[in-house]
């Protein structure tokens, strides 16, 4: 086990810093009943260790990969330009950026066409999908010292932004490794009533170890957001060109997250 390990930290040291890709496995259980929903496939770019692109296939229980998600992170690494598909009710959403302008967009197959919206929000202030874990790591210690870091949240289901607020929970260990837990819920009254989100992130490493809550998949039917516990067990290892173009041109299927 150690000489693997060893193995694969000198594999990843010897990668250059602007060509570094990596694999990492989610696997999402349904909170209550922990009956395996999906698992997410994250393949990430990096150069000079901040992320510059992620590659996301989701796959139902029996493997066959239903959505795909690609996230740019050369304009900004909080709030991302991302684009995400999901063929089981032909859902597409996304967030992008042209000329300085922020554009959150959506889709679906009731034929409606893409809808979108020009966000209003500074960049500076903008968090987007993926982004979310830098956001984590770069607010570390006024997280840690106990401060509610507040952050506006690109939403293109809604067409807009939301505020929210990031707080410290506790520490906890997970896969005996020490970790640090905290919550991201709606700013104001709306904290009190809406859902939350739970994720834990290594003391030492500050990799995501688990997160808790809405997902960003939907029903099988469409009809409402999963809730999800997702757990990401296995750090990440070094990947092959070859999986991050094989991962881009699968074709993807209609399969049931939930029997």
């Amino acid at each position: 086990m150690v000489t693997r390990l060893l193995v694969a930290a000198l594999a990843l040291a010897a990668l250059p810093a602007h060509a570094a890709l990596t694999f990492e496995e989610g696997v999402a259980r349904d909170p209550g009943s922990r009956a395996l929903m999906y698992r997410e496939h994250h393949l990430v770019r990096r150069a000079g260790g901040q992320p510059t692109e992620r590659l996301v296939i989701y796959r139902c229980a029996d493997g066959t990969p239903f959505a795909r998600k690609k996230v740019d992170y050369r304009r900004s690494v909080l709030a991302p330009e991302f684009s995400f598909e999901d063929v089981r009710m032909g859902y597409r959403e996304g967030l992008r950026r042209r000329g300085g302008t922020d554009t959150v967009w959506v889709s679906d197959a009731r034929g409606e066409g893409e809808r979108s919206a020009t966000l209003d929000e500074p960049a500076a202030r903008l968090v987007a999908d993926a982004g979310f874990d830098e956001f984590i790591r770069s607010q570390w210690q006024p997280l840690l010292a106990g401060q509610s870091v507040p952050l506006r949240f690109a939403v293109p289901s809604r067409l807009q932004t939301l505020g929210f607020k990031v707080g410290r929970q506790g520490s906890t260990t997970l896969g005996q490794e020490p970790a640090e837990t905290f919550r991201l819920k709606l700013g104001g009254v709306l904290g009190w009533i809406a859902p939350h989100i739970d994720v834990a992130y290594g003391r030492e490493s500050r990799r995501l170890l688990r997160f808790e809550g809405l997902s960003n998949l939907r029903s099988d039917d469409g009809s409402e957001q999963l809730v999800a516990r997702i757990e990401f067990p296995v750090p990440a290892a070094p990947a092959a060109e070859s999986q991050w173009q094989a991962a881009e041109r699968q074709p993807l299927s209609a399969c049931r997250v939930r029997a």
